[in-house]
């Protein structure tokens, strides 16, 4: 059995076809797709429709997602989408799970708690993503009985096996290879590393699963214009190189 893992998306509809086209040529038995769908200032109407045609099995609800829906939740990246967003997407959004179970996987956007902590990752005095402490990545765990776990929200791709033989995949983002907090957040820097696009894949054999992290490529020339047309600095230089 294989399982595509898609996770904050944000409204990159390029990178996203690019992902899907990837992901055909792997025949995978089902798509999920963990959250943070559209916020961003990019091309959220395509992103919909790419989204809306993939076929994908489950899909929960992100932060950005639900910020959507609340104007008094929006941040600037939910404010630059939101003149965008449709009423049928809204209705879409609405109907999404805060967490969902496929088969032995457990799906939540960010923590199986709620959908803005940090499950894999921790972050330090000069805002820059680690890896979590073990203690802390089991406790959030705790409850769960799935043998393999999800999430995505930080950007940061992961993978690890709990000692119990239990593995917990953060496939990285499609749509956003880094991003700056808002304020009161905003001495946070996430990065990826490249501007490639990152998803994931997963592989049940003789009853054991793995998992394998694939980034791909794309011409990111219309989503840097998009990015530059609204005035968001940050996700120029993103999308250009993969670093803030």
């Amino acid at each position: 059995m294989r399982i595509a893992v898609l996770s904050d998306i944000h409204g990159n509809a390029d990178a996203l076809e690019a992902v899907l086209r990837d992901v055909k040529r792997r025949s995978p038995d089902a798509i999920v797709n963990l959250g943070d769908c559209f916020s961003g200032p990019l091309d959220i109407l395509r992103a919909h429709e790419l989204l809306a045609g993939a076929g994908v099995t489950a899909t929960v609800r992100g932060n950005h997602d639900r910020a959507l829906l609340d104007p008094a939740a929006m941040d600037s990246w939910d404010k630059m989408s939101a003149p965008q967003v449709t009423e049928a997407m809204r209705d879409w959004i609405a109907a999404l799970p805060a967490t969902a179970v496929l088969d032995e996987l457990f799906l939540c956007h960010a923590t199986p708690q709620d959908d803005t902590g940090y499950w894999l990752d921790a972050y330090t005095g000069d805002g820059i993503a680690r890896r979590a402490d073990l203690v802390a990545i089991e406790a959030k765990a705790a409850g769960v009985p799935q043998r393999v776990m999800l999430c995505g929200h930080t950007h940061v791709a992961r993978m690890l096996h709990l000692p119990g033989g239990r593995l917990i995949v953060n496939p990285g983002s499609i749509g956003s290879p880094g991003y700056v907090d808002d304020p009161p957040r905003g001495t946070r820097r996430v990065f990826s590393g490249s501007p490639a696009a990152s998803y994931a894949t997963l592989d049940r054999i003789g009853g054991r699963w793995t998992a394998s992290l694939h980034l791909v490529p794309y011409d990111t020339g219309p989503a840097i214009a998009l990015a530059r047309a609204t005035g968001a600095d940050d996700w120029v230089q993103a999308l250009e190189t993969g670093w803030l």
